[in-house]
């Protein structure tokens, strides 16, 4: 339950980070409020997850997974450029979220 839980927190940030954008600095009412929500749906999420899966597992799977998200938002969504370096970086998270489930003792499987 606590991963699917961390599933949606970080849906909702990516969510919540996506409408930054749509925000305009919030100036715009509606995107503004959906960030607000979205934040705080995820850190509460964040927040019962914690309680099964150690801190620093959850929050690293929950920052490698959001920025990878966020990064494919950016491309396909807002048609923001991702260069070699960028890509490179983007497969050492994937890597990392990999290595933490796959072989961590400390993930709380």
């Amino acid at each position: 339950m606590a991963y699917i839980l961390l599933a949606i927190a970080i849906v909702s940030e990516v969510i919540g980070s996506t409408f930054l954008v749509k925000s305009d600095s919030f100036t715009k009412l509606v995107p503004s409020l959906i960030v607000v929500i979205c934040f705080c749906i995820a850190f509460y999420l964040l927040s019962q997850v914690v309680k099964v899966i150690p801190l620093g597992i959850a929050y690293a799977i929950w920052a490698g997974v959001g920025i990878i998200l966020t990064a494919i938002i950016g491309f396909f969504v807002f048609k923001q450029s991702l260069d070699f370096a960028a890509l490179c970086g983007i497969a050492l998270i994937i890597c990392g979220v990999v290595v933490i489930n796959l072989f961590s003792s400390t993930a709380g499987h």
